[in-house]
This record gives C-alpha cells, structure tokens and sequence, in this order.
C-alpha cells in the first residue's frame, strides 16, 4: 500500500502544463534550474488549501504558498515588524496594535526588535543544540520562505491593505520568519513590555522614578495591575476547548470542541490547512500567520485545541541601586548595566533619517521602567525581567511534532521533548477515548519556597495582587537563581513533572482559568503559584463550559458528536441562569421603577441567540456589576461550578447599575426587545453586517465568546465584532478509523475583503452551520474547487 502511494505522489507532483497557476506552460531556451521544492495544492470549498508534498521543506514551501495568498498583507506585515523596518516604511509615530497584548509606536517596536537582532539573539538560538529548532522544523521554515516568496514572485497583490506598497518588494528571509516566529514567542512576556523596556532611563532630578508605591498589596488596584500586565480581566485573552472521552461519548471513542478566542485582523489570526507526505505525516487544522506548522487540529488519532493558561513567562528582578544612575549592586558587588544603542531609519516629510535609542539589560533580561506595574526605575532600585521564551525556539518543533501523535499520551510525550509550547494550555482526544488536559507550557522554574526568599518588599505585593513574584536580583546568579529540574529539556524552566495534567476517560476543558478544575471530579493541586491559583474561582464562561458537559451526562444521555459540536451555538449565558434563580433578576429590575424594560428583560429567552430579544440589557448589566456584594453566596472551592451564587437585589449597587443599563440602551435609542442578531454583527474589515449570536465570555459566561475591539466596518452598530471565536472545530473518532471533522473559520480564510472566501464562513457562523473538512482523499475530490502544483528554490 505504502508503494502505491509513493508511486501516486511521484505522478502528482510531475510537472504539469494547463493548470492554473501551474509552472511550465511555456517553452525556455536554456532548460529550468531543477525545483527545490514540490508540492501539489488541492483548494476546497471554502478556500481551504489541501498541501501534498514529499518532504517536509516541500510541505512548508506548499503551506507558505498557500497562506501568502490567502493574508499577503498580514505575513508582509509580520515580516516588516521582525526586520525592525516599521518605521521606515510606515512612520515612526504610527501604532502597531497586535490586538492582543502588544500596543506601541513603530519607532519603539523596531528600537526592541533592532536590538534583538543586532545582538543576533535568533541566531544564536539557531546554532543551539538544546534551544535551537531540529532538522524537520528548519527544513519547513526554508521551504515557507520560499513558497511565499514565490507567490510574491508570480502573483500581483491586489489587496487594497497593501496594494502596491514598497516593502513588498523585498524578499523574504529565513531570518525574517525566525524572528516572526521568536516575537509571538514573547507575546505574554517581553511584548508586553516593549514601551516599557524601549522608554525605560536612569532616573534624574527631573524624573526621579518615584511613584507612591502602595504599602499594602490591598492598597492597590487588581485589574489595573493586571490590565498593565497584559492581562485585562475587561478583555481577556482566551478560548474554550472540551475533550469528551469514551466513557461519556456515545461513540465510546473521544470527541473534541475547541473554540480558540483570538483576533479576526491581524498578526494572530488563523488560516486553516492540511499538510500531507503521504505514509509519513497527515495533519489538519488551522495555523496563526507565520507559522508553517499546524497549531490545532487533528490527525487520525488525536484531536487538539489550546486555551491561554494563566502561567506567568517571566519573573521580575529588582536590583538595588546606590543612587540614580546605571550601577546596581550584586553578591560580587557594584556593577554596571548594559547598555545597548541602536539606530532606527525612519520616514519623514523630508525623506529618510535615523533615530538612536538606548535600551538597557541585566545578565538576566531587559530593565523596565513601569510605575503602572508597581516597577520603577527609581534612585533606590532598578528592575529587570527574565524571559523563558526569550530563551529558546523551539515552538515550529513542538507543534510539528505533536502533528505524528498517535494517542493523548504519546501527544503530551511529543510536546514535553518539544519543551517549546509558550503561553497555551492543550486540551486533547484520542480515537481510543481517553482525554488530555495540560499545561506543560514554558514556565520559569521558580517553586514556593524559591519565591518565598527571594520575594522584595514590592515583589511581594506584586505576587500578593498579581500571582507575579518579584524576585531579589542582588541574588540573581545565585540563590534566587531559576532552578531546573532534572527532566526538564532545558536550564531554567518546569520539567513535565512540575506541571499539571490529566487523562481521563470522562471529560476535561479549560477555559482560561487556571489548571485547577479540568474536571470537578479530580482537581489538580501542588503546584506552584506562578502556574496559577488553586482552589480559586472560577468565571461564569468556565462554569458554562462545564455545565454543558455536566448537565448533558446528569441527563443520563452521554455526548454524541453532534450534541457536543451543538453546544458551540447553544449560546446559554450562565450569568443570567444564575441571576434568575428564584427570579432574582426581575426582582432586581423592578427596584428601578422601569416596566417597559423589565417587561422586555422578562421575555428574554436566557440565550445569545441572534434572534433572542431583550439580551443587550442584561450585556450593559454585567457590564456594570460592582467588584463586590453581587452575590449572596460566596464562592465555595467544595462547590466551584455552582458558586457564587444567589443575586444580592438588597444591593443598591446592583440597582444603580440596572437602572444605569437601562438608560445606556434608551440614551442610544435601542428598544429594549431588539433582537440581539440587530445589534451584534460582523465587524472585521470590510464585513457585511452579518447577525451573530454570543456575547461577552467571562463576566456573562457565553462560551461563543464575541467582543468588539476596534471595529473596522459596519461601525455604526452596537456592537461590531472583531474578537472571540475563531478557528472552531468538533472532532469526533468513529469506527472504522473514521473521522468526523466540523469546523468553521468565523472570519473566512481570505483576508482580502473581495475574495469569495472573505466571508463565505461569516456567513455560515451567522447561520450556525458549520463546514464538513475535507479530510479523506475522496472527500478532497468531492469538494474540490481547483488544484495547483507549486515548485521553486
């Protein structure tokens, strides 16, 4: 069988003539260098490209070809940042916004990434054994380059986003897509401190750095810390994924649902491809832009989806100082920081001219200078921040090989010897129906008792507020060094041993919160503080999540295929099932003294449907709910997915906040029983305004969570969405070695808005429908929409 195939592939990727896009339709001169690179590309409905190849260089080259056509603008736009040149192309002054953690001036994103590569930080990592990508991940990031620099080569870009800019006449560089790859590394960890790290100066008598810094951890303010920290609770950076093993499934193998909560613009949003060496290597799923890899998706034996974990990447050092100036004190006494300048080209009105900034280090990582942190650079202490996924490269691996897994076990074995999974939680099934729940991400190997000496007084209160050791640099190359455990893959972080997980034959999620409760049955406690809290509580989308599960199988039904991927447009909101115990809620509405909205929040069907009518007054009401009395009950760690509860209506709080809702809706002339589909539509850029159904995650607990994050189009509606749901899919192992693939990808795999394939899966999301992947070899021809065979060097 396997000779068939290989004879198969050979016949597939001999050159071609007559097919779109295909190379040698006409005669040369002098015959053609020999390809490189090979791969045959089968487009499905959809746009969903489908790369056959006979090696993994030819099956990056196929995967960069592909995703360079679909979000030309974006890669181009990934590239220009990872060379430092934002500046020079686009102006100094002009924002880069990642959407998700990162929001700083051109001038200060190149400053950071001109120093990373003018101490060659990435190619050092690429010359390291331990640190440094294998073979199999080099040889798919070449063959990317090359793809996308062929399509780039071959292909006029037509996207109004980029359309005849300058910048994309330049090639396309291995080195490039290394430093693209090594900067989402550090997204919830140095990219959250790009300002701080460029801005950051020796205090002076003009700006002496000394804020008043709280004595009392509860003297200071959480969520503005945590918002200062990348991690805003008002805008959460999250996903859903439940994995449902054979003992719960009627299939009696296991089912996933995964529904990543990521931007629909922009560096971090997903296309979707299958990767195929026949006999070798057969993955499908969707990729962020940049990666050649697949980050979640399935092969015939396992199915994957991830959720930001609340592990901390970095740890913070402060360093005494002897005064204002750039000398700290260490064990081996006063020492000198290091200071790097760098030169950035930027564009003026009057042409081109070059910008110096300095930056500063520790042997240990970057200073800082954040007062909004509760990290000054003052005259009495300098701080600086350690960064473990500064310290390797080694994502392309690790999802590369999660691509061969072969069971949930065998999955968690391949990301451990990885060891480069950097800021995500995995969640996973296997056709032979045990389920996985992990977070074996890269953290900074700092335990209790390690953070427990080495805390200073400000980092104490950092960890107090924030989980956030702030830890003694005097002793940062010695007793407050990072530890490392002997099975870890590396110096400084967590081995797998330290690190939570479980597999189960039941059912396992996660929905941001911490690792604490993936299944209620078996909490996982032990473990350290800078992975996240224990016995804690957990938000209303966690508890939602759960209660699907839970409520089906405390049916006496268990899940079938599709009741789990129906859970997806369920779209319950366990905020208000809680508030209207009792019929609290109404109660709590008529202390308003408001009939025609209380009538309307009344008939309100409990869900975020789009046609659901009267929700938009309960979402402007979780909207202002105060810090605290909300709730009767407190939260009980005995009763997690049920605590807090009981709406404290007595609060007069809550019934300012009511009345407050309701003259929110009246102000902006919305009827109190619009339908919710009327309000929330599609908002990213140049998107009809297509009705959607959810609403907020964490605060409301709608599981299809949607937000509104600088809205593109259809702007003159409530609420534009441009976040939340994105790469959803419901995989599900049948008999047979059958798999049962569904997915949708909310914003469509084109970015450029006049492409069919723009919102074609807007469209479907709208309708709650979801698309049939094609995954077998018949079901590839069956939706088949045209082929092409790429080649190049």
């Amino acid at each position: 069988m396997r000779a068939l195939l290989v004879l198969a592939l050979t016949l597939v990727l001999l050159p071609l003539t007559g097919l779109p896009g295909a190379p040698g339709g006409s005669a040369e001169a002098l015959p053609a260098p020999t390809p490189r690179y090979r791969a045959a590309i089968a487009f499905t409905e959809h746009g969903v490209p489908h790369v056959t190849a006979h090696s993994f260089g030819s099956l990056g080259f196929g995967s960069g070809y592909a995703a360079t056509e679909a979000s030309v603008c974006t890669l181009a736009d990934t590239l220009l940042t990872a060379r430092g040149q934002r500046s020079r192309w686009l102006g100094p002054k002009g924002r880069y916004n990642d959407q998700v953690t990162l929001d700083a001036s051109n001038l200060q994103v190149d400053a950071f990434v001109t120093d990373l590569r003018q101490r060659k930080v990435v190619e050092r990592l690429l010359r390291d054994p331990v640190a440094g990508p294998g073979r199999q991940a080099r040889e798919m990031v070449r063959g990317y380059v090359a793809g996308a620099n062929e399509w780039l080569r071959t292909h006029r870009v037509t996207d109004p986003a980029c359309r005849g800019a300058a910048y994309l006449r330049d090639d396309v560089t291995t080195i490039d897509l290394w430093y693209g790859v090594y900067l989402a590394n550090l997204l919830a960890s140095s990219g959250v401190f790009v300002k701080e790290i460029v801005d950051a100066a020796p205090p002076t008598v003009d700006d002496p750095g000394l804020p008043e810094l709280p004595v009392k951890a509860a003297d200071v303010d959480r969520d503005a810390l945590l918002k200062a920290l990348g991690r805003d609770p008002d805008a959460p950076f999250g996903s859903n994924a439940t994995a449902v093993g054979g003992a719960a499934s009627t299939t009696g193998k296991g089912m996933l649902l995964g529904n990543p909560h990521f931007p629909w613009r922009g560096r971090y949003h997903f296309t979707q491809q299958h990767l195929t060496i026949p006999g070798r290597y057969d993955v499908a799923g969707a990729s962020l832009i940049g990666s050649p890899a697949v980050n979640i998706g399935w092969n015939k034996d396992v199915a994957w989806s991830h959720t930001v974990s609340t592990a901390y990447r970095f740890t913070p050092y402060e360093y005494k100082t002897s005064g204002p100036g750039t000398t700290y004190l260490s064990e081996d006494g006063p020492r000198q920081l290091i200071k790097d300048t760098v030169k950035v080209r930027v564009r003026t009105k009057g042409g081109l001219r070059t910008v110096s900034e300095d930056l500063y280090r520790t042997p240990q990582g970057y200073v800082i200078d954040a007062p909004a942190m509760l990290m000054p650079w003052g005259p009495a202490s300098v701080w600086a921040i350690r960064d473990a996924n500064a310290e390797h490269l080694r994502t392309v691996d690790t999802f590369l090989a999660m691509g061969k897994a072969t069971s949930v076990r065998d999955l968690l074995r391949r990301q451990d010897a990885g060891a480069g999974m950097p800021w995500v939680n995995t969640t996973a099934a296997d056709r032979h129906g045990d389920v996985l729940y992990a977070d074996h991400s890269v953290v900074p190997n700092v335990p209790d008792d390690l953070a427990a000496q080495c805390l200073t007084p400000s980092g104490a209160v950092l960890d107090a507020v924030a989980g956030l050791p702030g830890l003694d640099g005097t002793f940062a190359d010695g007793r407050c060094a990072w530890r490392t455990d002997a099975d870890a893959e590396r110096p400084g972080i967590f081995g797998p041993r330290n690190l939570p997980s479980e597999v189960r034959r039941d059912w396992v999620m996660n929905a941001n919160d911490s690792y604490w409760l993936p299944n209620p049955a078996q909490p996982l406690e032990g473990y350290a503080g800078i992975i996240g809290c224990e016995r804690c509580e957990r938000t209303m989308r966690t508890r939602m999540v759960s209660h699907y599960v839970m409520d089906r199988l405390a049916s006496g039904r268990k899940e079938s295929p599709r009741t789990l991927r129906g859970h997806e447009y369920e779209n319950r909101v366990m905020a208000g099932e809680v508030m209207r115990e009792g019929g609290a809620l109404d109660t709590l509405c008529a202390a308003t003294g408001e009939t025609e909205a209380c009538a309307a929040l009344h008939r309100w069907d409990g869900h975020s449907d789009a046609r659901s009518r009267g929700y938009a007054l309960f979402e402007e009401l979780i909207a202002r709910l105060p810090d605290t009395g909300v709730w009767l009950t407190p939260f009980d760690p005995a009763d997690p997915l049920n605590t807090p509860r009981d709406l404290n209506v007595a609060n007069p709080q809550l019934v300012q906040a009511m009345a407050d809702a309701i003259a929110a809706l009246r102000a902006r002339k919305i009827p109190f029983d619009a339908r919710w589909g009327s309000l929330q539509v599609a908002g990213d850029r140049g998107a009809k305004p297509f009705p959607l159904g959810g609403g907020t995650g964490d605060a409301a607990g709608n599981a299809n969570a949607l937000a509104s994050r600088w809205p593109v189009s259809n702007r003159d509606h409530y609420r534009p969405v441009t976040y939340g749901s994105s790469h959803i899919q419901a995989v599900s192992f049948l008999s047979g070695g059958r798999v049962d693939a569904r997915t949708i990808l909310t914003y469509g795999q084109s970015e450029d808005p006049r492409s069919p394939y723009a919102a074609d899966q807007t469209r479907l999301f709208s309708q709650e429908r979801w698309v049939r992947f094609p995954w077998t070899r018949a079901q590839i021809k069956r939706d088949l929409v045209r082929r092409v065979v790429v080649s190049g060097r």
